[in-house]
């Protein structure tokens, strides 16, 4: 799995490749963690590369989410989701949790 972090003035984009799984989750929650710890909490996560994302992977999804909205501060929005990753999140029920946008210049385009 690689994952690199792009700085914006309004936003973060991190874009995630590879397979988010039980071995590489914690490497994920510590990415999104970091992007928050520098307070960072517009974060748009680009799947584009993304081959698999296990529970573990959405378990750290969401405890973005949570930081990200705690205070109203900001939030995590999902760009150019994977089919197979897209259905994965709608049998979990967080579609209603994420907006996702089909490129990521949209995205960061909504902060």
């Amino acid at each position: 799995m690689e994952i690199t972090n792009q700085e914006f003035k309004h936003c973060d984009l991190i874009a995630v490749k590879g397979r988010v799984d039980s071995a590489t989750a914690p490497q994920f929650a510590k990415a999104l963690e970091t992007a928050n710890n520098n307070a960072r909490f517009k974060i748009v996560l680009d799947m584009n590369d993304l081959e698999y994302m296990s529970s573990a992977g959405f378990r750290a999804l969401l405890a973005a989410q949570r930081n990200c909205k705690r205070y109203n501060r900001g939030e995590v929005v999902l760009a150019r989701v994977p089919v197979r990753i897209r259905e994965a999140l709608e049998l979990a029920g967080f579609t209603e949790l994420f907006k996702t946008f089909d490129d990521p210049v949209t995205a960061v385009g909504n902060f």
